[in-house]
């Protein structure tokens, strides 16, 4: 994955780099190991999306909430960025994001895959989380929860840094990394791939990608519609910038099909 760019802070206090972690793999069993131990109720599962075909597309479960893209990053891929953020700068493409969308910003090197899940979560998190009482002591109350107590009043680039230095979050990431079916890379090796999550909030398909200036949106949405749009106007986008490339995966953040 490539270096997070963009993000110089008008501080510039300390010229230690951010973090770098270890990637994690784009496997439903992985992002549901993690994703139970921060707090996602198990009435919800990560399911593979195994194509992007509507015969595939039915085998998901139903009562998608968001979806996660995992991609290659190819010269055409990261133009089109550029060109993207150009065109928001200088008011070619709208991009009005409600202030109900939760994003932040990625720092940390290799973070990428916990970004997308925390994206994914935090813009469900009045529906997929194990119920508690709101009277629960703060150390009480799941991880999740406590992440965005604690964030929500943050910036982006708050946001960011907070990961940076959340020992307790880094420590959920590495359990997740060791638990892939793949061989751990090094820390020094080249990754060319990165997550980003795609979510339906207040009626509109978001695309959020942490090496962003902020959330993108794609368009109105009907309930229910998310995945299906999800495809058609953002994934089939990013397969025609790969370049030729096989490498993507997809999981779906669903009704979990085990409770059926």
């Amino acid at each position: 994955e490539p270096s997070p760019q963009n993000f110089t802070t008008k501080t510039k206090m300390s010229h230690k780099p951010p973090p770098k972690w270890l990637p994690l793999e784009s496997n439903p069993s992985v992002l549901n190991d993690f994703s139970y131990a921060l707090g996602l109720s198990t009435a919800y599962a990560w399911s593979d999306i195994f194509g992007f075909d509507d015969e595939l597309l039915a085998m998901v479960p139903p009562n998608c909430r968001a979806v996660v893209l995992l991609f290659p990053i190819t010269d055409k891929s990261e133009r089109f960025q550029k060109e993207e953020r150009e065109d928001i700068e200088n008011g070619k493409r709208a991009n009005e994001v409600s202030s109900n969308v939760y994003y932040m910003k990625q720092t940390v090197g290799n973070a990428c895959g916990t970004i997308g899940v925390f994206h994914a979560i935090m813009n469900n998190r009045e529906d997929v989380l194990t119920d508690q009482n709101e009277e629960d002591e703060e150390e009480n109350k799941n991880y999740f929860r406590r992440f965005f107590e604690k964030t929500k009043d943050m910036t982006p680039d708050e946001r960011a840094k907070f990961v940076e230095t959340d020992t307790d979050l880094e420590s959920y990431h590495a359990t997740a990394v060791n638990a892939g079916d793949t061989e751990v890379p090094s820390l020094d090796a080249k990754i060319d791939l990165h997550f980003i999550a795609l979510v339906e909030r207040d009626g509109r398909l978001y695309e959020l990608d942490g090496r962003k200036q902020s959330a993108i949106d794609h368009g109105e949405i009907e309930r229910g519609d998310l995945l299906k749009q999800s495809v058609e106007r953002v994934i089939k986008g990013f397969m025609e910038r790969a370049d030729g490339s096989i490498h993507f995966g997809a999981c779906a953040l669903a009704e979990n099909s085990e409770l059926f």
